[in-house]
């Protein structure tokens, strides 16, 4: 009879995970011989005779020599002889074990001669119980729910410490620079000052004009129930001034040039080009970070200005075309009650908006590790953090002068 039906012998720990080469004289690429079997057959007895290398590197071939293996169906007495067995691992141990489990189905039940250490290793695996596969337990919703908050903690945290660490070297960099002051790159810088800033006024002045005229619209619809609808101006004075002129001026510099800084720098990591600065020993931050750090914080209160101008402006349009508020009246109203220090509330905040987009902008792209996949994530991430930290410290400028009294 045949003896069929053997599983597929799965590849063990304890046995090396690449094949090794066959040779035509049947010696494998470590020089033991190929595993044979061989059945010398005495009326109703019969020895089956393994000989070779049965282990994970020679498993299939054994299989395959076992599955095309005809045993007399006379042969009630059947020996396996594994004293020509050179190598014997859990692979080829499984495999002997599996076709000796069919035998037995067929009413054979051979005997073992073999080795001591052979016939504990057989005996091992054939302990193993393998009818069914064991479950994977899987986490409750509750319990991956708290394992993805406390992972978002940790990566957060790491994160804050990198940030204040990076600012260290900032902070180093521009000491150094000072110190030797013509080691300064004042191209790079006029260059980044006229991407992140002159660039960047036509969007900023539409935006806050936009803003400006529905802010003033809005009002003026709610004031003319009071019949005083004189008080747009003073709800633009201060909404434009002190909060919306800088903030949307920080939130769109935060998209536009906080995503530049970090593809850019992350594209230079992905090619190598900042471990070639190292080589040459050049300073990353110096030549990188802080030429592009320094021209947000000049060119950033400028729009900041600009979005001021703007804003007011398309709020003079709303008055004009909803209250008949001629520009005249609008601005001698605004003469009136234009105060000084919104305006300087909002200046101030400027800088620091800043330097928080570009510190996160640069520090993300420095965290690429080299794939396109994560210039793309780390530039999401960038957006995303810069303007969280932009409203955040928005809010906390906004306790801090209220406490002032300011």
């Amino acid at each position: 009879m045949v003896v069929s039906g053997m599983p597929h012998v799965p590849q063990q720990l304890d046995a090396p995970s690449l094949a090794r080469e066959e040779d035509p004289r049947g010696i494998t690429e470590n020089g033991s011989r190929l595993p044979d079997v061989l059945l010398e057959s005495f009326g109703n007895t019969g020895i089956l005779r393994f000989s070779g290398a049965w282990d994970v590197a020679t498993a299939a071939r054994a299989r395959g020599q076992l599955q095309h293996l005809a045993i007399p169906a006379e042969c009630g007495d059947l020996t396996f002889d594994l004293t020509g067995v050179l190598r014997l691992d859990t692979a080829g141990a499984l495999v002997i074990t599996t076709f000796r489990t069919a035998l037995e189905k067929q009413g054979i039940a051979p005997l073992l001669h073999c080795a001591p250490a052979h016939n504990a290793l057989i005996d091992r695996v054939a302990a193993i119980d393998m009818s069914e596969a064991p479950t994977v337990r899987h986490a409750s919703a509750l319990a991956r729910t708290l394992n993805a908050i406390g992972a978002s903690i940790v990566e957060e945290t790491e994160q804050a410490v990198g940030i204040l660490a990076f600012m260290g070297m900032l902070v180093i960099s521009l000491v150094g620079l000072v110190l030797r002051p013509w080691r300064f790159r004042w191209v790079s810088l006029c260059s980044h000052m006229e991407q992140t800033g002159v660039q960047a006024v036509p969007i900023v002045a539409l935006l806050s004009f936009l803003i400006g005229l529905v802010t003033a619209y809005m009002g003026a619809e709610q004031f003319a129930r009071f019949g005083a609808q004189v008080f747009v101006i003073n709800l633009l004075e201060i909404s434009t001034l002190r909060e919306m002129g800088v903030l949307l001026t920080a939130l769109v510099v935060a998209g536009r040039s906080g995503s530049s800084f970090t593809a850019q720098i992350g594209a230079m990591v992905a090619n190598e080009e900042v471990s070639a600065m190292r080589a040459l020993g050049l300073d990353p931050i110096e030549v990188l970070v802080v030429p592009r750090v320094l021209a947000l914080v000049v060119m950033l209160p400028i729009l900041a200005f600009i979005a001021d101008i703007m804003g007011i402006l398309g709020g003079g349009v709303a008055a004009w075309g909803t209250l008949g508020i001629d520009p005249a009246n609008f601005t001698a109203r605004f003469h009136e009650i234009v105060h000084l220090r919104n305006f300087v509330v909002g200046m101030i905040k400027a800088p620091f908006f800043a330097l928080v987009i570009a510190l996160v902008g640069c520090f993300q792209g420095f965290r690429v590790t080299g794939s396109a996949e994560s210039v793309g994530r780390l530039t999401t991430q960038a957006v995303v953090e810069a303007i969280f930290m932009v409203i955040v410290l928005n809010a906390l400028f906004a306790i801090l002068f209220t406490s002032l009294g300011v």
